[in-house]
């Protein structure tokens, strides 16, 4: 059954070996080196949405965004909206505030060249703006950017941040929204159930549950992610360590069926569609950039 509420659903346009898990075996140096997948994959998931009339949002990684242009812009083509995920994917938390402008600077510029459109959604590599990172936030405003969707507010050995928010805010003294990835309540902890790895590994009718109860008791449109190279069995594996390995192949092989379900039972739509009015509430500066264009792209 459909959920009444129209959710979204973003994609974190990266390769196998962009993962903070594979970051040890294969350097930022090695990744013109490695045999690439995300095109491949990433026209899957067009495919996938086509099929069940969904559109999203998709989070470039500016990487790939400079060496397959024609991929964003065939995003953009399909009515996809489309954002940024840094240029390098490094953590937020592990960057200076310049070396953190001068990334994300790099990586709007060469996705919106990609696109041919402005782009107004910002996530950070594994959620890492985190407590302590909050100028972060305002570099992104002046960047000229309307919202993030780095918060996903749980205990997690890279990114934790369990008393983040759960629920969109405005932050960076009122320039910019937060989107955070969902998560259901349950005691004084949050579960995650907004996708990525809980996705691939935990049963279908875990993140089911938590996304309908949401939609159903705070009928608030929640954020649930993915990555191209979650629906890819095929892809090379590394000799990284056996967590990293867990991490990053558990769950590959029924992945796109669960997908597919999931696109089934619930309704979905890129971030700025779907949190139109909150948008438009921001400061005229940001209004005037152009955001009812990108969002009816």
């Amino acid at each position: 059954m459909i959920a009444p509420v129209s959710n979204c659903i973003t994609v974190d346009v990266e390769d196998y070996f962009h993962t903070e898990a594979m970051s040890s075996v294969v350097t930022r140096g090695q990744w013109d080196l490695q045999p690439t997948r995300v095109e491949r994959n990433t026209k899957l998931l067009f495919d996938l949405f086509a099929a069940h009339q969904v559109r999203g949002t998709f989070f470039f990684l500016g990487w790939v965004a400079e060496r397959f242009p024609r991929l964003v812009r065939e995003a953009a083509d399909l009515g996809h909206e489309i954002a940024c995920h840094s240029y390098w994917h490094r953590l937020v938390n592990r960057l200076t505030p310049e070396e953190f402008r001068e990334d994300t600077r790099r990586a709007k510029e060469v996705i919106e060249d990609a696109a041919g459109t402005k782009v107004f959604g910002y996530r950070a590599p594994n959620f890492s703006i985190v407590n302590g990172t909050e100028w972060a936030t305002e570099i992104l405003a002046d960047l000229g950017f309307a919202y993030d969707s780095s918060v996903q507010p749980i205990k997690h050995d890279l990114y934790s941040n369990p008393t983040g928010m759960r629920v969109p805010e405005r932050i960076a003294g009122g320039k910019l929204m937060e989107f955070p990835i969902a998560t259901l309540a349950m005691g004084n902890r949050n579960m995650p159930v907004g996708g990525g790895g809980y996705f691939r590994i935990l049963p279908y009718r875990y993140t089911h549950y938590g996304l309908s109860r949401l939609n159903k008791e705070n009928d608030v449109p929640i954020v649930f992610y993915i990555h191209p190279w979650e629906i890819d069995p095929q892809q090379p594996r590394l000799s990284a360590s056996i967590r990293a390995r867990f991490r990053q192949y558990t769950g590959l092989k029924r992945n796109a069926d669960k997908l597919e379900r999931l696109l089934k039972d619930f309704r979905f739509a890129p971030i700025m569609e779907v949190f139109s009015v909150e948008l438009a509430k921001l400061p005229k500066p940001v209004r005037s950039s152009g955001i009812a264009d990108a969002a009816s792209a």
